[in-house]
This record gives C-alpha cells, sequence and structure tokens, in this order.
C-alpha cells in the first residue's frame, strides 16, 4: 500500500488523501469547516485546525481583504476510517488557527496567528495551555503561524511571518515549558534563531534539521528552505534553498526515509522536493498534483507507521 498525503482544501474546506507518487486524490472529508489550514495524524485519527470565517472588505481584493480577526477558530478531528467528526475545541475557542502539529504522545500543538499565540490541549480535549502570548501592540509582527516541536529536547519551534512580502520573518525556540515562576506574556527563554527571512510559514523538524515553508517574495522567498537546528543560544545558520518557485507556499510534510519533502501552495500544486542528502538525491522536484483550489496544511500518512 503506498504512502498518502493528508492535503487540506481551503475552500471549500476539505480533507484530501493524495496517493503517492501517482497523485490520485480521494476526499477523507467533505465539510472541513471555515478556512482549514492546520493537519497532523496521530493513532489513526486526523486532527486539524481552522482559521474561521473571516469578515471580508469588498473593496481590498484578495487576502488583503480578509480580516480573521473574529474568535472563531477551532481544532477539530475526525477518524481516518471515516468516524464522525468531533472537536477537540469548538469554533470560537481560538481566534485563528494555523500549523497543527503533535508530539506524538497525545498533545496537540498550534500557531494562532491573529491570537498572537502558541497554544496546545491534550487530544481528549483537555489541558488547554497557552505557552507564549505576543502583545496585541506587535501587530502584524506578533503573529504565529508555523510550530513544530522536539519532545526529546523539550523544545518548541514557532515562525511569526511578518508582513506579506516585507522580509520580517522570524523563527524562535523556547521550551515545551513555561520556566516557574513567568508566564506566557513574559518568558525569558524565547531565542530569535533567523531573523529577516521573506515570510516564513510552515515548519517541520526531521532529526537535527529545521525546514520551512517561505511565501515571500523570490527570489528568497516562496521556497522551501532548511537549516540545522541551532545550538543552545546560538543563531541560526544561513538557510539553505532546497527548491523554489512555488506560488504562495504553505504546507510541509518531509518524509525523512524516502528523503522527499512535499510542499503545498495557495495556487492548488503539491510539489515533491528530493533531499540532498536521501535516496532520491539528483532528481529534480517534480509535481505531485494541480488542483483548482487552493492547498494549505499537509501531513503525511505512512501505511506502516512505527
Amino acid at each position: 500500500m503506498p504512502k498518502e498525503l493528508l492535503a487540506l482544501q481551503v475552500i471549500p474546506g476539505k480533507i484530501l488523501r493524495v496517493s503517492l507518487p501517482d497523485g490520485r486524490v480521494r476526499t477523507l472529508l467533505d465539510d472541513a469547516g471555515a478556512a482549514p489550514d492546520g493537519i497532523v495524524v496521530e493513532s489513526g485519527t486526523a486532527y486539524w485546525t481552522t482559521m474561521g470565517t473571516p469578515v471580508v472588505d469588498p473593496g481590498r481584493p484578495g487576502e488583503a481583504g480578509q480580516d480573521f480577526s473574529r474568535r472563531n477558530g477551532g481544532v477539530h478531528a475526525v477518524s481516518l476510517d471515516g468516524g464522525p467528526r468531533r472537536d477537540v475545541l469548538p469554533s470560537g475557542a481560538l481566534t485563528t488557527g494555523k500549523q497543527l502539529t503533535s508530539d506524538g504522545a497525545g498533545t496537540l500543538y498550534w500557531g494562532d496567528r491573529e491570537g498572537h499565540r502558541i497554544s496546545r490541549v491534550r487530544v481528549d480535549g483537555s489541558g488547554l495551555t497557552v505557552l507564549v502570548v505576543n502583545p496585541a501592540e506587535d501587530e502584524i509582527m506578533g503573529e504565529c503561524v508555523g510550530v513544530a516541536v522536539d519532545p526529546a529536547r523539550g523544545h518548541l519551534y514557532w515562525s511569526q511571518k511578518g508582513p506579506a512580502k516585507g522580509g520580517k520573518g522570524r523563527i524562535f525556540r523556547a521550551g515545551l515549558e513555561i520556566p516557574a515562576g513567568q508566564t506566557a506574556e513574559n518568558r525569558s527563554d524565547i531565542e530569535v534563531l533567523w531573523d529577516g527571512l521573506p515570510e516564513p510559514i510552515d515548519l517541520h523538524l526531521d532529526g537535527d534539521w529545521l525546514y520551512w515553508t517561505d511565501r515571500g517574495a523570490a527570489p528568497a522567498g516562496n521556497t522551501l528552505n532548511r537549516a540545522p537546528v541551532p545550538a543552545t543560544a546560538a543563531a541560526g545558520q544561513a538557510p539553505e534553498i532546497l527548491a523554489g518557485g512555488f506560488e504562495e507556499a504553505i504546507g510541509l510534510a518531509v518524509d525523512g526515509d524516502a528523503g522527499i519533502a512535499y510542499v503545498s501552495d495557495l495556487y492548488g500544486h503539491i510539489r515533491a522536493v528530493p533531499l540532498p542528502d536521501g535516496p532520491a538525491s539528483g532528481q529534480d522536484p517534480y509535481e505531485v498534483v494541480a488542483l483548482p483550489y487552493p492547498l494549505t496544511g499537509l501531513c503525511l500518512l505512512d501505511p506502516h507507521p512505527v
């Protein structure tokens, strides 16, 4: 049985199953809610975030006219065998749910963009904890998007993309637990690993590498990037651009065993990028599928999980 990707279609909101490598597309869930964005699989269940329904300004076309600052995002779940969907956190429990990840042991983490925060919750909806809160006055510079966790080392990573095509994106690291005597608003253990990035979006940790998509301005933006995970208190090395030419790159899934990264974009494409040190090294990136709807989050669905 081949590996698959789960991909989120934004409008209308759906969860898609994409077979690898032939690109055959099936629908797992027809109604994924308003603007689904981040997705992860754990123990036979798909979990995803929704951004909620924006207030639309007809005088400003495209994303610029969509205001997601209302608190109507959520975290949801559905069994891969087609069971009924349920809410881990109902719509309205968060502001704008972005990338979602798991520690592999029953806890989900996500970025809340307009909520200016990183949070976590158990898959049964218990233990909701806010881990990072940025000041409201930071405005777009405080918006959190991508998230990754390293339970073995006790680290949390997240991206703040900054203004569109603004070249002010950053990637941060902190502990998975708030230091004793501190709060999510005043943590002293936050490190800025990368600054001045075009517009970093989704993150993925694979071994000692951090990968990320960037939807900023070319040539450094609309790319897939990676860099070694920095040592404690060390700044990140200049990222290696693995592929470019995406059309508003968003979702990211890395298959370390196969040596391939998958990237989705808002123009409906999923591309496969062979990694330079993997089994497919030397091969050119190729298109897995092109759909007529925008795509956001991706995750790998392995038919033989460890």
